[in-house]
């Protein structure tokens, strides 16, 4: 009577002392299309701005551990000015070099 039982029962894929209630895990086998995500290119903005937030963090640390004095207003000038410029000069590389990749 057991091989008649055996005949009509499903089998799933799932471990002995799986949860009969777990997600379905697809064999390789499996013919799924999954595309790719499109890669956008790093923004010139971001980098900046996480250059910027390590410089003040790195200037933080520093005058905690070594004790020496900043002038906070100078030190906020100076990374500004640093920021504008950097940000001018990755704008323009940028607009630069997709011109550049357009032309034939």
């Amino acid at each position: 009577m057991s091989e008649s039982r055996e005949s009509w029962e499903v089998r799933d894929n799932r471990s002995p002392g799986a949860d009969p209630a777990g997600s379905y895990t697809p064999s390789p086998s499996d013919d799924v299309y999954v595309p790719e995500p499109e890669r956008r290119p790093l923004r010139v903005g971001t980098i900046v701005w996480g250059l910027v937030l390590a410089a003040l963090g790195g200037l933080f640390l520093t005058v905690q551990l070594t004790g020496i004095r900043l002038d906070a207003g100078m030190v906020l000038l100076g990374v500004l000015i640093g920021a504008g410029a950097a940000l001018v000069i990755g704008g323009l590389i940028s607009v630069l070099g997709r011109g550049r990749s357009r032309t034939p």
